[in-house]
């Protein structure tokens, strides 16, 4: 015999209740927002209330185009409670991704922030956004934009009743979707079911996953478009802790002010985040004595990184994860066994991607699919199966059967695990680059370049970078006669015209053939390992190489 459907809407029913006083903080352009559990509660039954309004149901999808705040978070229950599906939507994407994604998705209303409003603008077309039927923008003025209908988020609450009937829902009810990057074509959504985002968060709450209490000050700087912010927004309402959101694109100072200010304990997100934090912290005075410990996921945890913050009184705790995977999959933290050990030998543990966390299994296979060894030498493909892993891509038949092994992900990370059960990347399957915790296709990057009448042949690789792990360097072909830098300038000015500007090469180095394999396909792994030690870039790399507000 079964209990009650395994859903979300009992989280919020247990912070309401049991944690009514506990607050939600929120940095905006218009200032810190601070509200209660008690009086969030409420908020996404207006919300719910109000889509109901719009004509939202059962199955529909609506999107979110936002940064970190309280009113986006209202849109992770009130949305999957009424029995629709909460799309966050990556706006640091090309325009023509975002197209796709929205057309895809058939989102029916779709929330954006007022700094995101003239991105959203220029991403906007007809065919494309069809589906959508409104416009909300998460301010208190709808700007002029060529986009409609198009109001403004009070207006469109207004004065719903703060009463709702939340319906009971199926466990296998569609609750979330997120989006891959698209980083080795189109993007691929990932629908995200009531008990999938139900187990994710009862797993990551354990002390083998994160850990989070009710005691605890949760700052999750990683952004909600990114895979729900890791799903910590939903484990920190399950805990009853308090919840402090950054706002749009917080500086180091803007980090540091909120974990002075609202006593952070746990706060996330990618290497870069840390890294100018720390540098930061060179030139300020501030106090962290509160904080306890930072997640890092994304991108590998740099060992100078996780010895800094050691310094401080600060655990850093390493994780891993995928879209696919609701996301997290595997947490860094120290066995029992491995709490006295050498301190080298710890933080050789914490610098691995870690132990996968309870409710998930793993298997390491070589190309012939036969299991591997656990003795930190063997490397294979890593496949891992779970209640929170997807078994399918909406839409994309092609993808699942590539993608996956029955009720196995293939996650396309060549891995090593050692005796312990740690597992470590050691190199990726396709040949995507990330920087400051955002995948770069270098595949699309090679597309346009290669478009150019002057181009023969182009490969573009990550070269690895102190602070964003890696940037984009194009290796190029063209003929004798073509005058080298009057083409970079153009390759330049024509890859700008079409991509964010962290996506674009910081060098451009030219050659005389690009190796192939016995396919005929590019090596960019003999290309890595030709130029490895070299010096591609043309200059350190700036700081639009990581995602910006304007991009």
């Amino acid at each position: 015999m079964g209990g009650h459907d395994q859903t979300l809407e009992p989280f919020l029913w247990r912070a309401e209740n049991i944690y009514p006083d506990r607050e939600v903080v929120a940095r905006t352009h218009e200032g810190t927002r601070r509200t209660t559990y008690a009086e969030y509660g409420e908020r996404t039954r207006q919300l719910a209330n109000a889509l109901e309004g719009a004509g939202v149901s059962e199955g529909d999808r609506v999107g979110t185009f936002c940064w970190n705040h309280t009113r986006h978070f209202e849109t992770y229950f009130g949305v999957p409670n009424m029995g629709a599906q909460v799309h966050t939507i990556n706006p640091l994407l090309p325009d023509k991704h975002i197209q796709y994604i929205v057309e895809d998705a058939e989102d029916r209303v779709l929330f954006v922030d007022p700094s995101l409003a003239e991105k959203l603008a220029g991403a906007y077309d007809r065919e494309a956004f069809a589906s959508v039927e409104q416009f909300v923008v998460m301010g208190s003025d709808a700007p002029d934009l060529p986009i409609e209908p198009l109001t403004d988020y009070g207006s469109f609450v207004g004065d719903q009743p703060p009463s709702y009937e939340w319906p009971s829902l199926s466990s296998d009810q569609p609750a979330g979707m997120c989006y891959t990057s698209g980083t080795t074509g189109k993007p691929k959504g990932v629908e995200y079911s009531q008990d999938m985002m139900w187990s994710h968060t009862m797993s990551i709450l354990t002390p083998q996953g994160l850990g989070i209490e009710d005691s605890d000050v949760l700052m999750p700087v990683v952004p909600m478009f990114h895979v729900n912010a890791w799903g910590l927004p939903f484990a920190a309402t399950a805990a009853g802790a308090k919840q402090v959101f950054p706002g749009p694109v917080p500086e180091p100072a803007d980090i540091a002010r909120l974990i002075e200010e609202e006593d952070v304990t746990i706060s996330a997100g990618v290497p870069t985040v840390w890294l100018g934090l720390l540098e930061y912290l060179e030139d300020h005075d501030v106090d962290l004595s509160t904080l306890q410990s930072v997640v890092i996921g994304g991108a590998a945890a740099p060992k100078a990184v996780i010895e800094q913050f050691d310094d401080l009184g600060v655990e850093v705790v390493h994780a891993w994860g995928m879209t696919e995977m609701s996301p997290v999959g595997t947490v860094a933290n120290l066995k029992y066994d491995l709490r006295d050990a050498p301190y080298e030998t710890q933080l050789e543990k914490q610098g691995k991607q870690g132990l996968i966390v309870p409710g998930l299994e793993f298997k390491v296979v070589d190309d012939d699919g036969t299991e591997l060894a656990w003795d930190g030498e063997e490397f294979g493909e890593l496949l891992v199966r779970g209640p929170w892993v997807t078994t399918e891509y909406h839409e994309r038949p092609e993808a699942n059967e590539t993608d996956f092994e029955g009720s196995w992900l293939r996650t396309g990370d060549i891995v090593t695990v050692d005796e312990d059960g740690y597992i470590e990347i050691v190199d990726r399957a396709d040949d995507v680059i990330k920087s400051g915790g955002e995948w770069i296709s270098s595949q699309e990057l090679e597309n346009a370049i290669m478009a150019h009448d002057d181009v023969t042949e182009a490969a573009v690789i990550g070269v690895p970078h102190e602070r964003w792990q890696e940037r984009p360097v194009a290796m190029i072909v063209t003929p004798e006669d073509v005058d080298r830098e009057a083409l970079t300038g153009e390759l330049q000015a024509m890859l700008k015209e079409e991509y964010p500007k962290w996506w674009l090469p910081d060098g451009f180095e030219f050659i005389d053939e690009i190796p192939k394999t016995a396919t005929g396909k590019f090596s960019k792994k003999d290309l890595r390992e030709q130029y490895a030690g070299q010096d591609l870039l043309e200059e350190d790399a700036p700081e639009e190489a990581a995602p910006a507000e304007d991009d």
